[in-house]
């Protein structure tokens, strides 16, 4: 009796015709990076807005990959710029989220570094240091903070520019496995791209973001308290609007970093007022609670506002 092997029966799959964008939108996951981004950062609006217009072109290539159509993964470096605390880091994060839920890089990690982590201070060392920080880099976002402090041309004998061609090379021959993004001030940037014309042929995206506004800045403060189990006053949250006017009028103001900085020293003031004057048992209510005392010894109300600075000067 001969065996007869009994062949599973092929399976053919049914060609790709069609792609449902808004379905693919949802199941990879992009759905909920943006929506988290709405609701963890207040405005940028204009930021969220490219943010998704990148989402939708990487969606767009994907889906033109499986029905067949010519396609070409798009150069996705970038260029973040603004003042500090607008939330660059943070959304250099979700980018990266964002470019792995679609395929985009393998693993969706965040290096963040400045110059320090990539320029060594003598002869062969930036060369080590540089490519060890891309091969953490890999398959993810490479973030660098202050970029234009890589390129120092008033010292002659700085590194940065060895590290810049290391960079610019990887940037263009493995742009399909890094995705680099440059962040500072913006008219810095400006001058560094036009001190290094490679830098500024590689970067596609280039993403402003803007100051925030004082009501956006007293959302955030609010957010931050809540987060630490912390909640303003009627008449602490009236002072702290104050204190966010006046404040951002003065010198080194860093928007929500600035406003983290302010509600810590709150939250200091509150603890030795409630240490120094307690005279009895606290409830939680009194531990959570930030009055305007909390915040009116600041310097910042004394200090005068560039306006007012500006008036002195002129009498």
């Amino acid at each position: 009796m001969n065996d007869v092997a009994n062949s599973p029966e092929e399976v053919t799959e049914e060609p790709v015709t069609s792609v449902d964008l808004h379905r693919e939108f949802e199941e990879s996951g992009v759905g909920d990076v943006l929506r988290e981004l709405d609701e963890t950062l207040v405005g940028l609006a204009p930021v969220k807005k490219r943010i998704r217009e990148t989402a939708a072109l990487l969606l767009v290539e994907r889906a033109r990959k499986r029905l067949g159509l010519a396609h070409e993964a798009p150069t996705l470096h970038m260029s973040f710029t603004g003042n500090p605390g607008t939330g660059k880091t943070t959304v250099a994060m979700k980018m990266a989220d964002l470019l792995h839920r679609l395929g985009y890089i393998r693993k969706g990690h965040l290096v963040s570094v400045t110059r320090d982590d990539l320029v060594g201070q003598y002869i062969g060392h930036t060369a080590p240091k540089t490519r060890e920080i891309l091969k953490k880099a890999m398959g993810g976002v490479l973030f660098i903070d202050e970029a234009y402090y890589l390129y120092r041309p008033e010292n002659e004998r700085d590194y940065g520019q060895e590290s810049i061609e290391i960079l610019l090379q990887v940037m263009e021959n493995q742009r399909e496995d890094l995705v680099v993004i440059l962040a500072g001030y913006a008219d810095k940037m400006d001058r560094f791209f036009e001190s290094n014309p490679g830098f500024r042929s590689r970067i596609a995206h280039h993403i402003d973001f803007p100051d925030y506004t004082n009501e956006e800045l007293s959302r955030i403060a609010e957010m931050m308290l809540k987060e630490q189990g912390y909640s303003f006053s009627e008449e602490a949250r009236e002072v702290f609007a104050r204190y966010i006017d006046r404040r951002r009028q003065q010198p080194h103001f860093a928007n929500a970093r600035s406003v983290r900085n302010a509600l810590d020293r709150a939250r200091l003031r509150q603890a030795n007022r409630l240490f120094e004057g307690a005279q009895g048992p606290l409830t939680a209510d009194d531990l959570s609670l930030i009055a305007a005392e909390d915040i009116t010894p600041s310097r910042v109300f004394s200090l005068p506002t560039d306006a007012e600075r500006q008036t002195q000067e002129a009498r």
